[in-house]
């Protein structure tokens, strides 16, 4: 009975906290140009200073972010976190909408509420961008590869957002240990971009609005609007070498993952 009485009591507390719709917190980035992809000279930093480099080069697997570039974006807005178990929470609530696969029953584990969300498609993911758009009259979306990659590595082309060179206690990848997602803000500041945003190396792949296509980035193209779908970041559960903010990954839109989230961005 005080186990039943427990539960319902934070099952109450989850919905109060549900009923209020809160904003997410953004960060904005200025507009302007910054280097997209990898160049030659960071492939032959990472090549002396990783094991894994040279035979990502042998094999041409850096072949899908080059050519470095420059991409101009207009002014926007990118979630400071991924959105959380209790942000979606709050979504499913107030509009009865699947919840994740990896959830039990209708609600996130206990004590992982700020934790990022994950088991979603982009078909979710867009769902709730459309949800809280509504819910507070703002034009909320999933960021374009080319916005999520500047919100990473800064004008400059950082390979991570710290910098060129790996630090695992920087972030929450395959070297750190965890073997599951940490909390939102659990690196920060210490591995934030040079824009404040969090765990945009590691923790989990973050849905993008952008489809697969070879470089320079062209964004909004008839003939790449299908196919795969590209997410970025890295995660728990693979090597840091795919937590590189120029690193891309490719999925079907319908995939779900425990490794998979999302954030939200807003153009101004």
């Amino acid at each position: 009975m005080a186990n039943e009485k427990s539960r319902d009591e934070k099952t109450k507390k989850t919905e109060e906290i549900t009923e209020t719709i809160k904003a997410p917190e953004m960060v904005q980035i200025p507009a302007g140009s910054f280097l997209m992809g990898t160049s030659e000279e960071q492939i032959g930093i990472l090549v002396d200073a990783e094991d894994w480099a040279e035979e990502w080069r042998q094999d041409d697997l850096f072949q899908l972010e080059q050519p470095q570039h420059s991409i101009n974006l207009p002014e926007f807005e990118i979630g400071k976190y991924p959105i959380s178990n209790l942000e979606y929470y709050s979504f499913v609530y107030n509009t009865g909408h699947r919840v994740p696969k990896n959830w039990i029953g209708f609600h996130f584990e206990d004590g992982m509420a700020s934790y990022p969300v994950t088991g979603v498609s982009k078909s979710d993911a867009l769902a709730y961008c459309e949800w809280i758009s509504k819910s507070l009259n703002k034009p909320y979306r999933l960021p374009n590869e080319a916005e999520w990659e500047k919100a990473a590595r800064g004008k400059e082309g950082r390979i991570y957002p710290w910098g060129d060179f790996f630090d695992p206690w920087r972030c929450n990848t395959l070297e750190s240990g965890k073997r599951s997602t940490t909390p939102a803000g659990s690196y920060s500041p210490s591995g934030d971009s040079i824009f404040g945003v969090t765990d945009m190396a590691g923790n989990v792949y973050e849905w993008t609005s952008s489809f697969l296509s070879t470089y320079p980035f062209a964004e909004n193209s008839d003939q790449i609007q299908k196919g795969k779908c590209i997410v970025r970041g890295g995660a728990w559960y693979y090597s840091h070498k795919l937590a590189r903010c120029a690193a891309r990954e490719n999925v079907l839109a319908d995939f779900v993952s425990p490794a998979l989230g999302f954030r939200l961005a807003r153009s101004l």
